[in-house]
């Protein structure tokens, strides 16, 4: 089969700054104060080690944002290894586009990224459920010019929810909100002129990560070849990684997929299969 036209309109950096989040986005906020973070977060199942870190950011945080909820048809298998395995989300997505992301995994829930483009990020998975990721970053964001920069941390929080329609077809519901908390000496001074860059900052990363993700979902589905051959030439990701993530793709592979690869285009319309409320 022909392969055919994906369109795109994001450069995501999702994946170095964690992941996932969609739909008509209201605008990041000021900080949220109130929240409780055992109300966000199961505390009691995050390491010690990260469990005062998560608490600070989501109690005190700087800047709130949470996306809409995006219903897409995805295995559901194939949707968590795309999230668990941001590495192998990011290679598929270098097979179609020119992007300065990089990332590498450091350790074994743990990676660095950075944009090519002013923003830097170590980032680690603290908890991971099939409905619910909970990472905590460590950002470090320049302005374009260099004018400021700012080093903050983020809690990242992906809702997962499953479903299956009469027909056997699976459709993936999720969401994302981002807790921010600026650490960076003289903030205060600069909110009036910085704070309306990084709400967009964050605003456009929230809401790129979550429909990025479901959008290679649907890559992986319709062309499960091209997601085999990009994976398993990937020196840079784990042998297991690749040969797991392969076998994946070949269990579900799907009666009527394409054999060819993807094309990406520089715009985009949605996804007539993506549902966002």
């Amino acid at each position: 089969m022909k392969s055919t036209v994906v369109r795109w309109r994001w450069a995501p950096w999702v994946i170095g700054l964690a992941m996932f989040a969609l739909g008509p986005m209201g605008g990041a906020r000021a900080g949220s104060a109130g929240i409780d973070p055992a109300t966000v977060v199961p505390l009691d199942k995050l390491a010690p080690a990260h469990r005062a870190s998560v608490v600070e950011v989501i109690s005190e945080n700087t800047l709130h944002t949470k996306g809409g909820a995006e219903t897409f048809p995805c295995d559901p298998r194939i949707y968590l290894a795309l999230l668990n395995e941001p590495t192998v989300t990011l290679a598929l997505w270098q097979d179609l586009a020119q992007t300065p992301v990089r990332l590498k995994q450091v350790g074994p829930n743990r990676y660095e990224g950075s944009d090519g483009v002013g923003t830097s990020a170590v980032w680690e998975y603290v908890y991971r459920s099939p409905k619910l990721h909970v990472l905590l970053a460590n950002l470090d964001y320049t302005t374009p010019r260099g004018a400021a920069r700012l080093e903050a941390r983020i809690v990242l929080i992906v809702h997962s929810g499953f479903y299956r329609e009469v027909n056997g077809e699976h459709w993936i519901q999720h969401d994302i909100e981002a807790f921010v908390k600026v650490d960076s000496k003289g903030w205060k001074a600069l909110a009036r002129t910085i704070r309306p860059i990084i709400e967009r900052v964050l605003d456009d990363q929230v809401h790129e990560a979550g429909w990025f993700v479901s959008l290679m979902g649907r890559l992986v589905a319709s062309y499960p070849n091209w997601a085999c051959q990009v994976t398993m030439s990937q020196a840079s990701i784990a042998a297991d990684t690749r040969q797991q993530f392969r076998d994946l793709v070949i269990k579900t592979r799907r009666p009527g997929a394409f054999t060819g690869r993807p094309v990406m285009a520089d715009s985009a319309s949605p996804n007539p299969n993506t549902r966002t409320r």
